[in-house]
């Protein structure tokens, strides 16, 4: 095996096994930053180990093994035991697992650390830009580098969440436990938020010079399908990863070779990938049979499924789209849903119908700086042949846009405007 190829197996494992790694010395620990520390150690030993000896045959029990040892070893180093029964305790529990054979770990253990894990890493006492960056470092193995480039943000701004997040969790006393009752439904509605706010910032970039970033996409369909194997009752759970499978499915149709943005009803439906739209139907079939067709998700999920399942665009059920939508507003209100509404009624009805409704969201406070809502006025009065009044809502569009890609398509949209109103006008009805 080369360098660069071990280093990449080595990575992968990393990626795979850290989770693991991290929940089983948060556990006995009781400190997460502690535990992620050596995890990383576990990490730097292996780099150091196994391009002399090989990659052993369980990586992540290599590395938990190791972590252990280190632990003890910094737990004597500093003297707690001689200060505190308790780090007895924790000394016991320690010297207890090291002489258990890792690998004959109980997999519900496995399973309840992990979780814990999520549950941690997405506590309410974080910030949700804490929340996210701890998630995709704790659970997702990746770099402070990495995550940084990802939400486009200066590294030592990410390094600086993830140390407060750390020391906040510590200072709250934050107990390594999934809640139970009423506070299960709370705190997984946020896990799930979380999740899907990262898969949301790769399908549609917010800024910079990219569109989409798949990477990031992949990572949150990663951490969902996690989620789903350790809480296979919660049909939100369910509703989450079917979402996020069918609107994966389009990110090979979403941009052209050259970078440029591609709407959806102009997207070359063959590109679309069969097996994630597969992997997405069955999902959200396990939801529905879970008693959750009408969680959010799942609702949202649904959406999605009408349009994979449709051939072309024209094919598209978009009353069902449209009822859906109307739906979803009435179980979770929010103005980007009646603005997606508005959509859907407008390919069902036409132009003018959505068009009143986009209007009643004008005034909508929390709309005043989203870029689609002009986007999407300036679509409609396009086809409704108002070509002027289009130009401007494209214009608008394009100054609220911080995606370069998404800025250019709607000024080059705005030109296209000024075109046709120079035109006598077609009006589409």
């Amino acid at each position: 095996m080369t360098a660069h190829d071990l280093a990449r197996t080595i990575d992968a494992v990393w990626r795979m096994e850290s989770a693991r790694v991290i929940g089983g010395l948060t556990r006995m620990l009781r400190d997460v930053g502690l535990a992620e520390e050596l995890a990383q150690d576990a990490l730097v030993a292996a780099l150091e180990t196994w391009p002399a000896t090989g990659v052993p045959d369980n990586p992540g029990a290599w590395l938990m093994a190791t972590a252990k040892h280190r632990a003890i070893d910094r737990l004597r180093r500093h003297q707690l035991l001689a200060r505190k029964h308790e780090q007895l305790g924790h000394e016991a529990e320690l010297q207890q697992a090291l002489a258990e054979d890792p690998a004959d770990a109980a997999d519900d253990r496995i399973g309840d650390d992990v979780l814990r894990l999520v549950f941690i890493a997405c506590h309410p006492v974080l910030s949700t830009e804490a929340q996210v960056a701890l998630t995709l470092r704790l659970l997702g193995g990746l770099t402070t580098d990495e995550i940084a480039r990802a939400f486009l943000v200066p590294e030592p701004t990410v390094a600086q969440r993830i140390v407060r997040a750390k020391r906040t969790l510590g200072e709250a006393r934050v107990p390594f436990e999934v809640p139970r009752g009423a506070g299960l439904a709370e705190r997984l509605a946020s896990v799930l938020a979380v999740l899907y706010l990262v898969f949301n910032e790769g399908y549609a970039a917010t800024s910079g010079e990219h569109w989409t970033r798949p990477a990031l996409c992949e990572e949150a369909l990663r951490l969902g399908r996690v989620l789903e194997g350790l809480m296979a009752d919660e049909p939100e759970v369910h509703g989450l990863v079917a979402l996020m499978e069918l609107q994966a499915s389009r990110l090979p149709a979403r941009v052209a070779t050259d970078g440029t943005p591609i709407l959806l009803l102009e997207q070359d439906r063959a590109r679309w990938d069969r097996l994630a739209i597969a992997r997405g139907l069955a999902a959200l079939e396990r939801a529905r049979r879970l008693g959750g067709e009408g969680g959010p998700y799942a609702l949202q999920a649904a959406i999605a499924a009408c349009h994979a399942q449709a051939l072309t665009a024209d094919a598209t059920d978009w009353p069902r789209i449209a009822a859906l939508y109307a739906t979803l507003a009435a179980r979770v209100p929010s103005p980007v849903v009646e603005l997606n509404r508005a959509v859907a009624v407008a390919m069902a009805d036409g132009p003018q119908a959505g068009l009143v409704l986009v209007d009643a969201l004008v005034d909508e406070p929390a709309l005043q700086r989203y870029h689609l809502l002009p986007s999407v006025r300036g679509d409609l009065l396009a086809r409704l042949g108002r070509h002027a009044e289009a130009r401007v809502a494209f214009e608008h569009a394009a100054s609220l846009a911080r995606n370069a890609r998404e800025q250019a398509l709607l000024r080059q949209r705005a030109e296209e405007a000024t075109r046709l109103a120079a035109q006598p006008t077609t009006v589409v009805r």
